[in-house]
């Protein structure tokens, strides 16, 4: 693995379904609006288009509510990729279709299997590792399995605690920089970016902190004016996008999308 800012060159996304809005969620915070979310996926994809990236959209999966939360059924690396195993069995189906639609773009291909779970909203790549957060989503089996396959490619994982009642381990932290982090207190205090320089989240803004770092971009859920500035003084380029209806299918800025080198 070598350090420095990773240079994307294509974005996957998948278009909302209609009954997205039925999508899972630990905490019931209102119906989201569909025209809403599907306006904005379009700013999504088209920030994402705007570094110069190739941007591919995948139809709808009407069967499937969440599969626009494209990042949790594959991990994308230059050397290959490996399909995903969702703790949650109503999206177990979303994998084969992601398989069908983007195998072919790459050289090397894994499948991970049941009983292990993982999922891609746990995964977060640095510069020098790859930490897999353990969450109701991603057990020790899934780990393994990871570690297994990406080891035979030369990475590095480290397994961490995602904070209790807490989705995803990437819920609570992004990279910005390869060593540099953003997160919650909550996840920070545990000690798992002692090796990084770690920017907090303000307080009440914790859900700023999915956010992704798209080649010149950072891209986070508007709203959280006080992160935001944290950042930019920081020296980060901010580009805010409308977030209010997938957070309320606990969705965020990663989960929107597979990024290719």
């Amino acid at each position: 693995m070598t350090a420095g800012v990773t240079r994307f060159a294509t974005a996957i996304t998948r278009l909302p379904c209609q009954n997205a809005v039925d999508g899972l969620r630990a905490v019931d915070q209102g119906m989201p609006s569909i025209d809403q979310m599907l306006a904005d996926h379009v700013d999504y994809r088209s920030v994402l288009a705007s570094t110069g990236a190739d941007v591919i959209t995948l139809p709808a999966l009407p069967a499937f509510p969440d599969a626009h939360f494209v990042e949790d059924t594959a991990l994308c690396l230059p050397e290959g990729v490996i399909f995903m195993s969702p703790g949650a069995p109503s999206r177990a189906g979303e994998v084969a279709s992601m398989r069908a639609d983007i195998a072919h773009l790459f050289d090397e291909t894994h499948q991970i299997s049941r009983p292990a779970h993982i999922e891609g909203g746990d995964i977060l790549i640095t510069g020098t590792e790859i930490l897999v957060g353990t969450s109701e989503r991603t057990n020790a089996d899934g780990i393994a399995a990871l570690t297994q396959i990406v080891g035979e490619w030369g990475y590095y994982v480290r397994t961490v605690n995602t904070p209790p009642g807490v989705l995803h381990f990437k819920t609570d932290c992004s990279l910005l920089d390869d060593g540099v982090v953003l997160s919650t207190p909550r996840l920070a205090s545990s000690g798992c970016f002692s090796a990084y320089e770690v920017i907090l989240t303000c307080e009440g803004e914790e859900a700023a902190a999915n956010a992704i770092r798209f080649n010149d971009l950072v891209i986070m859920p508007a709203g959280f004016p006080a992160t935001k500035a944290r950042l930019e003084s920081a020296g980060f380029n901010i580009r805010p996008v409308n977030n209010s209806e997938c957070a309320k299918i606990d969705g965020g800025m990663s989960c929107l999308s597979l990024r290719l080198t």
